[in-house]
């Protein structure tokens, strides 16, 4: 029911993304040792690991939920604040749970698709989980602000670099390039809440 103004902000999201965020991720790809970038990866990560786990615990999987605790004790002493995946290696897997997965399985409708600027498309319901795990960011009370910022600025092009290799599969399979995201997001999104197994769909 937005596709008037997703379509406008995926335009411009585009253009930021062209003019601005690709070409610094593609300096970053290049120059940054695979090392240094994997440590950036599993340091952000890490800081992830306790909201994930909170999230775990509220949608009824606590095992899970003991798992990204776990990570997040090894990862930050033995991994040394988090820049090695020690946990990983110990067998603990890394699970993927926000606000709006939690908000999902309490059985909130996903509402109309919507596409924002940066941070790309979302579900109202996924939205509305976007502004409480912003929230909620460890990074979000980092001090001073100027850290804070750098911070920030160096997640989104860490993000960015890691989505690079997918460019080329989207610009040549989508005759639409808005519906292939969006259809391909909304697919993925079913994934996650469901952990792998959703059911299937009524024709």
């Amino acid at each position: 029911p937005y596709e008037g103004f997703n379509r406008t902000m995926f335009s411009v999201n585009e253009a930021v993304d062209k003019f601005a965020v690709k070409p610094v991720a593609q300096v970053y790809d290049k120059a940054v040792p695979l090392p240094v970038k994997a440590g950036v990866g599993n340091f952000f990560g890490n800081t992830a690991d306790l909201w994930i786990g909170v999230n775990s615990a509220m949608q009824g999987k606590f095992g899970d939920a003991g798992v990204d605790i776990g990570r997040l004790l090894i990862n930050s002493t033995v991994g040394i604040f988090g820049l090695f995946d020690v946990a990983s290696e110990l067998g603990l897997e890394k699970h993927e749970e926000d606000f709006g997965q939690t908000l999902a399985v309490w059985g909130v409708g996903s509402g109309g698709y919507l596409f924002w600027p940066i941070i790309g498309p979302r579900s109202v319901r996924d939205t509305a989980g976007w502004v409480v795990d912003f929230t909620v960011d460890p990074v979000q009370y980092v001090e001073p602000i100027a850290a804070r910022n750098s911070m920030r600025v160096v997640r989104v092009v860490d993000i960015r670099a890691s989505l690079l290799p997918a460019d080329k599969v989207v610009e040549e399979a989508a005759l639409d390039k808005y519906a292939y995201i969006r259809d391909a997001y909304l697919q993925r999104r079913r994934n996650q809440i469901f952990d792998g197994r959703p059911p299937r769909l009524e024709d």
